[in-house]
């Protein structure tokens, strides 16, 4: 039986625009502040000219701090403690460990890295699938 004894860690960043069906994401091998800098910075980039997003996100310590708050063209709002039931992220989370990630044994960290890149690149290559998973009425204006 193959058994994974050592733990190595890569963290998928990940945003989503169901309205234009779209995502943005990043996989870093730290989940900190200064990861979610560069992914906000990744998700602002991707903002079209005179359109401002809104991002819907957990209590993590690295989505919380000050520093984060510096995007003109992002407003970030914080989802109440324990409710991961209101995070759309949260179904494609579980579709990325349920169809390529969970129970594997990896050869390295690069294969690790490979795996998440293969797994994003699957999901939002999947037409209306953001949409699908991350729509919510009470989220249209």
């Amino acid at each position: 039986m193959t058994r994974q004894q050592q733990f190595e860690y890569a963290y998928i960043f990940g945003a989503f625009c169901p309205s234009r069906d779209e995502a943005v994401g990043l996989v870093l091998p730290y989940a900190n502040t200064n990861a979610m800098l560069a992914h906000l910075k990744e998700i602002s980039a991707t903002v079209p000219a005179g359109r401002h997003a809104v991002l819907v996100m957990d209590q993590a310590a690295w989505h919380t701090t000050s520093k984060v708050k510096i995007f003109d063209n992002l407003t970030l709002i914080s989802l109440p403690p324990a409710s991961p039931e209101l995070n759309p992220a949260e179904q494609v989370w579980q579709q990325l460990r349920d169809n390529w990630l969970a129970n594997r044994c990896y050869n390295g960290y690069e294969a690790i890295v490979e795996s998440c890149c293969d797994a994003w690149n699957w999901f939002v290559n999947l037409p209306q699938r953001v949409r699908q998973l991350c729509s919510r009425e009470w989220a249209r204006l």
